[in-house]
């Protein structure tokens, strides 16, 4: 793993999605097979293989704390191409920190992770009045997991995270993209844990040579996609 401690210019970013994302970091140590947040490469120069750096942005805190002051508020997505909570958060904390600033400035935000190291700062989360936190959860098996998210933490530790998550009076999702091999399993899972889900297909390619090694081709199907998402919007 090649780390990297950067300063940059810009923290709170505008969003497609939501208003503004924040990204603390370049790169993500879970190394999903399918992640869309590969094309970061094409503008940070990186060469290495995706899963295989990280860049930190060891500055993330300092530059919020002016840049709030000077944009409008909106909701904040954290985070859109990286993990905020993958493994180096544990020692760099600048996720916790971004958190820190957008608490006391009343934004609302969304939380989206894999990992468990999301309770760290629970302490934080249960008192912002506007805060959603969500998993990705893209299977029940932890075998395709393996093969399909290879850095990522275990599905069971996931569904446990959102339920303590739940349990502290947080609003809490589940993400279910995309929608891997196992992913019916999920309904009973995730039942009584989250207050909504997001779904959504496999509709980009990097994988697909994991689908063709392991003969999981009919999981890239509509009719899978379809079945898929009806069982679990009927159980959840």
């Amino acid at each position: 793993m090649i780390i990297n401690e950067i300063k940059v210019k810009s923290i709170l970013s505008r969003s497609k999605i939501y208003e503004w994302v924040i990204n603390p970091y370049v790169g993500c140590q879970h190394a999903c097979t399918y992640c869309y947040a590969r094309f970061m490469k094409r503008f940070s120069g990186h060469k290495e293989p995706w899963g295989a750096f990280v860049d930190v942005k060891i500055n993330a805190a300092e530059l919020l704390r002016t840049e709030i002051t000077k944009r409008k508020r909106g909701k904040v997505w954290v985070s859109g191409v990286c993990d905020p909570y993958q493994p180096l958060e544990a020692k760099y904390a600048l996720t916790r920190k971004c958190l820190e600033i957008l608490a006391q400035n009343n934004w609302p935000v969304i939380i989206q992770t894999r990992s468990p190291l999301v309770l760290r700062d629970i302490d934080i989360l249960k008192e912002m009045p506007d805060l959603e936190a969500g998993l990705s959860v893209t299977t029940s098996d932890d075998a395709v997991r393996k093969l399909f998210e290879p850095g990522a933490p275990p599905i069971e530790d996931r569904i446990k995270t959102l339920d303590k998550l739940r349990g502290a009076g947080i609003k809490t999702y589940a993400m279910v993209a995309p929608v891997l091999p196992g992913a019916d399993g999920l309904a009973e899972l995730l039942k009584g844990k989250i207050d909504y889900l997001l779904i959504d297909r496999m509709n980009y390619h990097f994988a697909d040579r994991i689908y063709r090694q392991y003969g999981l081709e009919d999981k890239l199907t509509d009719l899978f996609f379809l079945q898929t998402r009806q069982k679990l919007a009927m159980l959840i």
